[in-house]
């Protein structure tokens, strides 16, 4: 039983906005039904003793909309999270946060596919950037690409490790063209004054590709076909490529990140609504 008075109650259940559906011996709202909030929200659902619990589907007034299951109010389960600006993500969620596994889809096409961690990408998944048809597959930490991981281009891929977004450290170039180009990223040396020790990552400098050696590749070659040229493999046409390599798939993936911190400040929002 409910340690409310009858007038409180009341006064509780006002506040919940309009409500038509079932009530359990006590009162409260219990099984199927459907509440029209005062801050102009809709919930169609299920309820278990007053709260939102089972599958349901929740319309914010901004045009998003949540449906999946519920766990005392909140998101928690598998369910779908449709943003007012085009972007979606379908998954797990843990108490009201993107936890688990899903998919996300970016208002520009983008696509996430993998681990989350309290609302963030989080440990291994899968980014493809629309724009430019390049797919970074490896590891990430707190929504940034970071570890081990391989970025793949329509004819070369890097293999290496990153942190903060960027390839940092030892790694190669694999061209399809049937050669292996090693090397090293670096970062930058910058000058810091006093008080710069906390400077805004997002001003650091990317770090730069210093190539040590070219490897080649066996090929397996038809009868009767020649292999590339050596004029196809050499330094001079690799290193062009290769530092020019991140340029459209970073282009992309800042307005990816853009995409989730506008959407990350909009559930923020929805959450403060529900």
């Amino acid at each position: 039983m409910s340690d409310l008075s009858s007038e409180e109650a009341e006064e509780a259940e006002a506040n919940l906005g309009e409500y038509d559906g079932e009530h359990n011996p006590e009162g409260e709202r219990h099984g199927r039904g459907k509440a029209h909030l005062p801050n102009g929200d809709t919930y169609d659902g299920e309820y278990e003793h007053g709260f939102r619990s089972g599958m349901g589907t929740y319309r914010f007034r901004n045009g998003a909309c949540y449906t999946g299951e519920y766990l005392q109010n909140k998101k928690h389960g598998k369910g779908i999270f449709f943003y007012p600006d085009g972007s979606k993500y379908e998954g797990d969620w843990v108490n009201d946060q993107r936890h688990g596994y899903g998919v996300y889809t970016y208002a520009n096409g983008d696509t996430y596919t993998g681990e989350w961690f309290n609302h963030n990408r989080h440990g291994q998944g899968t980014y493809v950037y629309k724009d430019t048809g390049s797919t970074y597959v490896g590891g990430w930490v707190n929504g940034n690409q970071e570890g081990q991981a391989e970025l793949i281009h329509l004819n070369h891929r890097f293999k290496g490790k990153f942190l903060n977004g960027y390839p940092l450290g030892h790694g190669k170039y694999v061209f399809d063209i049937g050669c292996e180009q090693h090397g090293e990223y670096i970062q930058s040396e910058q000058d810091k004054g006093e008080g710069d020790e906390e400077e805004d990552p997002s001003l650091l400098v990317a770090p730069k590709w210093k190539a040590s050696e070219i490897t080649k590749l066996t090929l397996r070659i038809p009868h009767g076909e020649n292999p590339p040229s050596p004029r196809e493999a050499s330094l001079p046409s690799l290193h062009e490529v290769s530092s020019e390599v991140f340029s459209p798939a970073e282009d992309a993936g800042e307005e990816g990140e853009g995409s989730r911190e506008e959407e990350e400040s909009k559930d923020q929002e929805d959450q403060g609504e529900e």
